[in-house]
């Protein structure tokens, strides 16, 4: 039992740096004249061809069963899913590396804003604060980012949170989706929408789909790989032997490993206030998603109460 843990938490952990390193493949990806819209059809694309033989060889059951309904669903998440990436990965031509990530993963904020706004749910301390620290880092990354980036940085800062937006609408479906939907072939059908989608983007936009060189592919391919199918997969495996808290902390390392290796790869270095920005975010983003967490149990132990 200990073993599986220690083994575990290894695994929780090679799951956040393969997660993130798929900044720097988006980034060299790019460096090759990839376009970004290219990048995350890419990495959708193949993302679904590694999961399709689980789903269709498997699972294909569980596909035929699926409603029109559940296809909606599907659809709409794989919208979303699409236009996350597409915003992301976007970011990252414009802005840091180290502002692009750690906006990106603000969405456990976003999540606890709908809950209350659309949903009449409380925050409870713990959320106010980390909410309070997030806004604050934002607002610090933002105001480094305009003396030393431009206007391209803000852009790119702007686009790293509607990429989060977008993912926190993606978590919302796909949470009643994966109800009672298997997930191999939940995988499967909202990473081929996506696909799609983004497929669609490219060709009616005129992005090119081709025409790079093989360092450009390989980069694809390992964004695909690496954050998309041995991250999740490893995240989701390590659930089964340590808690969703640990795995939800060690989810706050994937900006922090997508800096370092940013600045190994492509010397980029912290401002001052970014790196204060940078750290507040981070405590924001770990607060607010204990505090969700605690609201989740408060609200599970009323429902036994009751």
């Amino acid at each position: 039992m200990k073993e599986h843990r220690a083994l575990a938490y290894l695994v929780a952990v090679g799951g956040m740096l393969s997660i993130a390193a798929g900044a720097i493949c988006a980034r060299i990806a790019q460096g090759e004249g990839v376009e970004s819209l290219a990048v995350a059809a890419w990495r959708l694309t193949f993302a679904a061809l590694a999961v399709a033989p689980a789903a269709l060889l498997f699972d294909r059951a569980s596909l035929r069963a699926m409603t029109l309904r559940q296809l909606g669903l599907a659809l709409l998440a794989g919208a979303f899913l699409a236009l996350h990436f597409a915003l992301w990965i976007r970011s990252l031509a414009l802005t840091s590396v180290a502002s692009s990530t750690v906006l990106v993963t603000t969405n456990p904020i976003w999540i606890a804003l709908v809950g209350f706004l659309f949903l009449r749910e409380r925050f409870n301390r713990t959320l106010l604060s980390g909410m309070a620290l997030a806004l604050a880092g934002s607002l610090a990354i933002f105001w480094s980012d305009r003396h030393t980036g431009g206007a391209d940085s803000l852009w790119g800062n702007f686009l790293a949170l509607a990429g989060a937006w977008c993912f926190s609408a993606y978590l919302l479906v796909g949470h009643r989706l994966r109800a009672r939907l298997t997930l191999p072939a939940y995988v499967f059908s909202v990473y081929t929408s996506a696909a799609a989608l983004l497929m669609l983007a490219c060709l009616l936009s005129g992005t090119p789909l081709s025409g790079w060189s093989s360092a450009g592919w390989q980069a694809l391919l390992l964004l695909a790989l690496l954050p998309q199918v041995v991250g999740h997969t490893a995240y989701n495996w390590s659930l089964r032997h340590v808690s969703a808290a640990f795995v939800a902390i060690v989810t706050l390392g994937e900006p922090v490993g997508s800096s370092l290796l940013a600045w190994l790869v492509f010397g980029e270095r912290l401002g001052g206030l970014q790196a204060l920005g940078f750290v507040l975010l981070l405590l924001g983003i770990g607060l607010a998603a204990l505090g969700e967490n605690q609201r989740t149990a408060a609200r599970a132990l009323a429902a036994q109460q009751g």
